[in-house]
């Protein structure tokens, strides 16, 4: 699989990643493309594409809070077609080496915690992909849905609560959401 990253709004490449996105989470859950857009331009986000040769077979948007040396998961889709061949997994690897490279210590997804089988089936394929799982079940005041934090800890960082992870996944989308000024100012 080849891999196309960008940290910039690229409306080609989003082309290829779009379709899967809405096919992965149109009917729920997934942000306006403004607000990916934003979060590329504000250079808090990565956009990454998987191809078979010219075909995008997987994309995923990944958040990073810098300072804290933080690395989130924000949507990690694979094709329909393309499912249950190891290719999630092997994006999760390449997302997993890139962090240590960047320096990263903790590498982050959040899952719904609701006990359904599609749930458990999420939440078992990040345990397969080396994600440490947390008691903590968060509730945000802007969805029904319950969540819990998976981690990885990388760069020497030791283990950490479900509810510090999700001070790290709240100022993400905090960040998300927020208009870039269009002052200078940061």
């Amino acid at each position: 699989m080849k891999i196309k990253t960008t940290s910039t709004w690229d409306q080609e490449l989003w082309k290829d990643a779009g379709p899967l996105y809405a096919e992965a989470f149109g009917e729920k859950g997934a942000k306006p493309v403004k607000i990916i857009q934003n979060m590329l331009t504000k250079g808090i986000a990565e956009l990454y594409i998987g191809y078979n040769e010219s075909k995008a077979i997987a994309m995923a948007l990944v958040g990073k809070l810098n300072q804290e040396q933080i690395m989130i998961i924000d949507y990690l889709a694979v094709s329909e077609k393309e499912r249950n061949q190891g290719i999630g997994r092997q994006f999760v690897e390449y997302l997993k080496q890139k962090a240590g490279a960047d320096g990263i210590k903790t590498f982050i997804i959040e899952a719904e915690s609701a006990e359904t089988a599609d749930n458990r089936k999420r939440i078992e394929f990040w345990q397969s992909c080396g994600f440490l799982t947390t008691d903590y079940i968060h509730t945000y005041i802007w969805v029904p849905e319950k969540y819990k934090a998976l981690y990885i800890p990388l760069a020497g960082m030791q283990q950490i609560t479900g509810e510090e992870l999700f001070t790290y996944i709240n100022k993400f989308h905090r960040l998300s959401f927020l208009e870039k000024k269009n002052d200078g100012a940061d």
